[in-house]
């Protein structure tokens, strides 16, 4: 049975506005400066973990002990 034109048409528009939605959305995670702030907040979350905040910390504090050592030897 086939089907009538005002089906068929219902039935596109809802698939553009589908599209319309779906491409909206692609934009808006898409959008550099909105990844850029996702990044930041992934690595910043990431550094405030304390496995990875202590290491930092003995890592700069190993830089220290040889810049000092190399000024005073």
């Amino acid at each position: 049975m086939p089907r009538d034109t005002d089906s068929i048409e219902r039935d596109i528009e809802r698939a553009r506005n589908q599209l319309a939605s779906t491409l909206d959305e692609l934009s808006v995670r898409t959008n550099p400066k909105r990844l850029v702030e996702n990044a930041k907040a992934t690595l910043v979350a990431k550094v405030n973990e304390p496995p990875v905040k202590y290491a930092l910390v003995g890592a700069g504090a190993l830089v220290v002990v040889l810049v000092l050592r190399k000024i005073f030897s």
